[in-house]
């Protein structure tokens, strides 16, 4: 049966309809926010598959380019991989949904939004987010939500929620809030240098928002919701479980405490085999079970050493962070180069600059159609000690290269201040702990090495946290989590930032919220860490951004013409600019307003172009001197030079040499390369040119 349900989100109509669309899978939505349109569905297998030890969660956000009247270019003209946006707001979908399903079920669950139409004004991810929310909650999948989204502006000192086009234009953050009723369940943000405190109390206003869209798919899901079904537990039998503690409790306690990651997986693993030798007999065929038993034990005893004994298995402080150093100009021939390392997480990030041509060009459903300055993640199998062949980035790299190019964004000069496209790209040497706070360390390491004149240092840190399932008022934070404390604890609060403020947060958790004490200790601690690295390691390392660009950078050159005057400099079909480029050796690119950049790693090349262009823009001066080409000869009148990329004109006879000259030919040929010297303009007000005050080759 069909319905209809509506409120306002940030004074404008959010409609949920159920009943119309989609009506197989299990739970089904169509949301309407303005005239943003998305579909969200919510499907389960009956039952689980065997062997599986974790639960199969796929979220999948599909931008199609005609919900923005857009023919998709390439070839083929159809949508192809999901973009980068798409993914990264895939991952934002999955993380607040995710604890919030019980921890035994193993059924596959697939969520699917669909972007049909979209209003620039009101974000199409927020609209799936709540469509998410909306098909589980009406669905017979369990699920403990529901949860509500919103987005965090901050404009002119005030916080905006769900800001539109015009706002987010001038925001000073853009911060995706995710929550239940009760608490924060997650949180991602790019800003630009905004104080932890102001970024506490946008966070509590948003969750009132928050709190009003839980009311509102509650509603909905009391009128039309399925009741649950019932599921196959994959729980771990609890005497199995009593049996793999009375063998192995002892020694597990003794087996993680290690400084080195590589000494406790070994001695993990010899306890593993020993446990499965003792319980061989009583279990046979359970192997695989045991070994999740195994594992559970080993998070049981390293979360009893946290929040029982504040104990950390490193041996740490808990607001201590693992040995750190830093490096620059490692790499001999890149443009910069920065290695980063805390304890046994390393990062060798590497910066490429180049010309305003090769920016990213981007084809999605947002306004923002280019990137200048981008950040890729690369996480090999060996930084972890496995034998894996590479296979790409998938969803998680392209997530933690997106965090620490929005960590680093706001403190990226302007194209104005320094005309250049930047790569960075950030190699994962060892893993064990925030890798992507890594990547950020390392690459304000690369980018100060390599010259760009960023406003302040960045650094990233993260901080975890144990609760007491029992009590949630028995909670502990610390500072620098590690592999096994991101595995075993129940966050990952990761916040990147200078001196003055927050850049970036991303928050993962695997309880059902925070709540906002455990938000502000988090922000106390990261705050603590990010500027111990900076004052610490950093700066010492290298003090300020490098005067000058490496030399085997592009050199970049800028001019600014008369817009008018640009298609002169273009020329019909590329042919005055693709003579330049291939005169000089330079790259150029020209902007509508009539900035030109020149790129190149030769001054003297840069210098010819700047010539060329100004004399094809500008008034020539007498006294110019040109470099031009003979492209014809008129005997016993003179040669027609080429003395600027599509302008030509007459040597008279009388002025190709300081000596009387009988015969043109004589002295130039077609396809003669000579000097001119601009002497003013003969008696009808062409130009006039001489080679005979000019010291030819």
């Amino acid at each position: 049966m069909f319905k209809s349900f509506s409120t306002q989100l940030a004074g404008r109509p959010l409609t949920i309809e159920v009943g119309k669309m989609a009506q197989l899978a299990n739970g089904s939505v169509l949301v309407k926010y303005g005239d943003t349109v998305v579909i969200s569905t919510a499907t389960a297998s009956k039952e689980p598959k065997e062997g599986i030890d974790f639960f199969p969660l796929s979220v999948d956000y599909e931008e199609k380019l005609y919900a923005v009247g857009k023919i998709p270019g390439g070839y083929i003209k159809r949508e192809g991989k999901p973009s980068e946006k798409a993914i990264l707001t895939s991952r934002v979908i999955d993380r607040p949904i995710r604890p919030l399903f019980p921890k035994d079920l193993r059924n596959d669950v697939v969520i699917i939004n669909t972007v049909l139409s979209v209003e620039q004004d009101n974000s199409p991810e927020i609209a799936a987010m709540i469509g998410t929310s909306a098909a589980l909650s009406i669905s017979d999948i369990p699920f403990n939500g529901p949860i509500g989204a919103v987005v965090l502006g901050l404009v002119d000192g005030e916080v905006v929620i769900n800001p539109n086009e015009a706002q987010r234009a001038k925001s000073d953050m853009y911060v995706t809030l995710a929550g239940t009723k009760e608490k924060i369940t997650m949180v991602e943000a790019g800003a630009k240098e905004v104080p932890e405190d102001v970024m506490l109390k946008a966070i509590i206003k948003g969750h009132g928002t928050i709190k009003k869209i839980c009311d509102f798919i509650n509603e909905i899901a009391a009128e039309v919701g399925k009741p649950k079904f019932e599921y196959k537990s994959c729980a771990i039998p609890e005497e199995l479980y009593a049996d793999i503690s009375a063998v192995a409790y002892d020694d597990m306690r003794q087996a993680v405490l290690a400084v080195d990651k590589t000494v406790r997986d070994d001695a993990v693993d010899a306890l593993t085999a020993k446990t499965l030798e003792a319980l061989a007999e009583k279990y046979p065929e359970r192997e695989s079970v045991i070994k999740e038993g195994i594992h559970k034990l080993e998070k049981s005893v390293v979360r009893e050493y946290l929040l029982k004994e504040h104990k950390r298995v490193d041996g740490r402080g808990l607001e201590e962070i693992r040995p750190l150093s830093a490096e620059v100009a490692i790499l001999p021939r890149t443009h910069g180069s920065g290695l980063f390392r805390r304890g046994q997480t390393q990062v060798l990030t590497i910066a490429t600059l180049g010309s305003m041509s090769e920016i990213q060009k981007l084809d999605g459903i947002d306004t923002e159609d280019t990137k200048r300055y981008m950040h890729h993640y690369n996480f090999p199998a060996y930084s972890v000690g496995e034998a894996k062949t590479s296979r790409g980035p998938g969803r998680r790299e392209i997530g933690h290269g997106a965090l620490a190019e929005r960590a680093l964004e706001p403190v990226i000069p302007s194209e104005e201040e320094f005309p250049y496209a930047m790569r960075l790209v950030s190699e994962v040497l060892m893993s064990n702990g925030s890798t992507s706070q890594g990547s950020v360390c390392g690459s304000t390491l690369a980018l100060m090495d390599a010259g760009v004149p960023i406003k302040r240092p960045v650094a990233g840190i993260s901080a975890g946290l144990v609760t007491n399932p029992d009590d949630e008022d028995d909670f502990i934070t610390f500072m620098d989590i590690q592999g096994i404390e991101d595995f075993f604890g129940d966050m990952d609060f990761k916040v990147a930032g200078t001196e003055k403020g927050i850049t970036a947060i991303q928050v993962d958790i695997k309880v059902q919220g925070l709540s906002y004490e455990v938000i502000k200790q988090a922000f106390d601690l990261t705050k603590k860490g990010r500027m111990q690295i900076i004052n610490e390691i950093i700066l010492p390392c290298i003090e300020k951004p490098r005067e000058t660009v490496s030399k085997y950078a592009p050199k970049m050159f800028t001019m600014k013409i008369d817009p008018d005057k640009i298609r002169d400099v273009i020329g019909t079909g590329g042919k005055v600019i693709n003579k330049i480029i291939d005169e000089t050796g330079v790259k150029i690119d020209i902007n509508d307003d009539g900035t030109i950049y020149i790129s190149t790693v030769e001054q003297e090349s840069a210098d010819k172009a700047m010539k060329i262009i100004q004399g094809i823009t500008g008034e020539l001066e007498i006294g110019d001197i040109f470099e031009g080409k003979v492209v014809k000869i008129l005997p016993n009148i003179g040669a027609f030079v080429e003395y600027l990329p599509g302008k030509e004109a007459l040597v008279h006879i009388s002025k190709l040499a300081n000596y009387r000259v009988n015969n043109v030919e004589d002295i130039v040929n077609v396809g003669d390369t000579v000097r001119v010297k601009y002497i003013g303009v003969d008696k009808q007000g062409r130009t006039d040119l001489s080679m005979k005050d000019v010291e030819q080759f």
